[in-house]
């Protein structure tokens, strides 16, 4: 739990900053390939939790794998290096994601079906979660076959499931109970 209010100090401040040099976009997008690189790479988030691997050639690497990063970011990336906390750096950059999302009176729509959703649906959904958050939301599909059907709505704290798979485990409950 402290490692979660750290990564939020560490992003409202990088938000702070990002804000008055007008780089708010610019670091969120930063932020989204630190977290698309650490989900895709075991090997870089097994680095960056390693307390064996020096932090010279923590930053070393980072510093190669984000080259084209803000200064902005890459003094975030210096700032969590000397205060021994790069392990926190996945949170941070979440955190941060968040944090802009919210400023922009954005968020993220999760759907979780058993096959993609046409473009169709995809409107028909954001404009349900409009209609139900009153805000806008970008739309992520996920793909779980075993969901067999249906699908299952996230909008932050709200989850709605339509499953059929979740109909199913239901029923069977109703007939063990009885």
């Amino acid at each position: 739990m402290s490692g979660s209010r750290a990564a939020i100090r560490y992003a409202k401040a990088v938000l702070s900053l990002a804000q008055n040099r007008k780089a708010e976009e610019v670091v969120n997008n930063d932020m989204k390939s630190i977290v698309n690189a650490i989900a895709q790479s075991a090997e870089l988030n097994q680095m960056l939790q390693s307390p064996v691997v020096r932090s010279s050639n923590k930053k070393a690497v980072l510093s190669s794998v984000f080259s084209n990063a803000n200064t902005i970011t890459s003094n975030l990336i210096d700032t969590l290096i000397s205060n021994k906390r790069l392990a926190l750096l996945n949170e941070v950059a979440l955190s941060y994601i968040n944090l802009y999302d919210q400023l922009r009176g954005s968020q993220v729509a999760k759907v979780t079906t058993a096959v993609a959703l046409t473009s169709d649906l995809k409107t028909k959904v954001l404009a349900k979660v409009k209609a139900l958050t009153g805000k806008e939301a970008e739309l992520e599909n996920i793909i779980d076959e075993s969901i067999l059907g249906g699908f299952i709505l996230r909008v932050g704290d709200i989850q709605y499931n339509a499953s059929i798979a979740n109909k199913l485990d239901k029923l069977k409950r109703e007939f063990t109970l009885n």
